[in-house]
């Protein structure tokens, strides 16, 4: 069993946190419903929006706060309207923190949003910090068409099992990566190109010491990319000219929180943003 390098997970200290308070609170979760009944639960829920990927693609987070940028939204915040402006604006998918103290998320969060865009088809993510089976059937029960799941703190095993359970509930999977050694690690796995339920391998551009973002990660990491997992740059990005620029590095996807919860016209900031991916990825300049 390969184990993530035990200097990275000191180096991430956040990661690790967040994993501890993963475990603690599927054991909460399993302590109020068994296995078997969320599987159930899961099962009998009507399927979710498939993810079509296309030129390039958006995926849109709703995102409450991170323990980077502090709060990203007051007392006025209209999650609906956020929700209804992303898929108005093209999202491919809208990923949902659920993950509830630093980011303030629920899985409430990922069941309303999971609701309101099925009539759009337009799919949910759930982005947390995954470390169970459990939590794969929890996103699958609250309406969700995909989970995040984060390389660095989990070991091969963990991952493939959660891939495994993923693939069973119909659930597209982002496997996120942070440096070179976690995109060797995603190579190794074996996993083929899927048209139904597929897997996507994401770049995390954040340094998990500083929690700072470092745009020129993506370039560097470019050549570690997986052969035939569309890949997702993650962190950063803030202007259409940011995703044209991970486009001309074949990054096929772009996954943007903080600038769509900040814009003032998410909808448009979208438009753009996908248009910018869409050109550069031809090689037609931006104007």
């Amino acid at each position: 069993m390969a184990l993530p390098s035990t200097s990275h997970l000191r180096a991430g200290s956040f990661l690790s946190r967040m994993a501890r308070s993963s475990r603690q609170r599927v054991r909460e979760a399993r302590a109020k419903q068994s296995e078997g009944a969320l599987l159930q639960r899961a099962l009998s829920t009507p399927p979710p929006p498939p993810l079509n990927l296309s030129e390039f693609d958006v995926i849109a987070e709703l995102k409450l706060r991170s323990p980077a940028a502090g709060e990203l939204t007051d007392e006025r915040f209209d999650r609906a309207a956020q929700i209804g402006a992303y898929a108005a604006g093209g999202a491919s998918a809208v990923s949902v923190l659920t993950e509830p103290q630093q980011f303030k998320g629920s899985l409430e969060d990922l069941d309303d949003a999971a609701a309101s865009l099925m009539s759009h088809g337009v799919p949910t993510m759930r982005k947390d910090f995954l470390t169970d089976p459990y939590q794969v059937l929890e996103a699958r029960a609250a309406g969700a068409s995909g989970v995040l799941v984060i390389v660095t703190m989990l070991n091969d095993s963990d991952v493939t099992t959660l891939l495994e359970v993923a693939t069973e509930c119909g659930l597209f999977v982002l496997l996120e990566a942070f440096d070179e050694r976690d995109l060797e690690r995603i190579s190794t796995f074996g996993i083929t190109p899927r048209d139904t339920f597929p897997v996507l391998c994401g770049v995390n551009c954040r340094d998990l010491a500083s929690l700072k973002v470092d745009f020129d990660r993506f370039r560097k990491l470019a050549t570690y990319l997986p052969r035939d997992l569309p890949a997702v740059a993650e962190s950063g990005i803030s202007r259409p000219a940011d995703v044209a620029a991970v486009a001309r590095l074949n990054y096929r996807a772009a996954l943007v929180g903080s600038a769509l919860m900040r814009s003032p016209d998410p909808a448009a900031q979208l438009v753009s943003m996908k248009q910018a991916g869409e050109k550069a990825g031809r090689g037609i300049p931006c104007s």
